[in-house]
C-alpha cells in the first residue's frame, strides 16, 4: 500500500486512541460512541464551553 492510500490517523480527543479518517469511521474524530457521549455531557455541564468577551447585556439595553 502506498503512503498516499493510508488513511489519515488522528488521536480520539476522549481518549487517545488511534482513530483512522475514513468513511468506515462513523464517530470520527471519536473512536467510539462511548468516546463521542462523553465528550458531549462535558458540553452539557459546561465543563467545555467557547470563552466570551462580551458583557452581557444591561437593563437599558432590555428596556429598548
Amino acid at each position: 500500500m502506498s503512503r498516499e492510500e493510508q488513511p489519515h490517523t488522528v488521536k480520539c480527543p476522549t481518549c487517545g486512541n488511534a482513530v483512522e479518517w475514513t468513511e468506515e469511521q462513523r464517530w470520527r474524530p471519536f473512536c467510539s460512541e462511548r468516546c463521542k457521549l462523553i465528550d458531549l455531557g462535558s458540553w452539557f455541564d459546561e465543563s467545555n464551553r467557547i470563552p466570551d468577551d462580551s458583557l452581557p447585556p444591561s437593563s437599558s439595553d432590555l428596556d429598548d
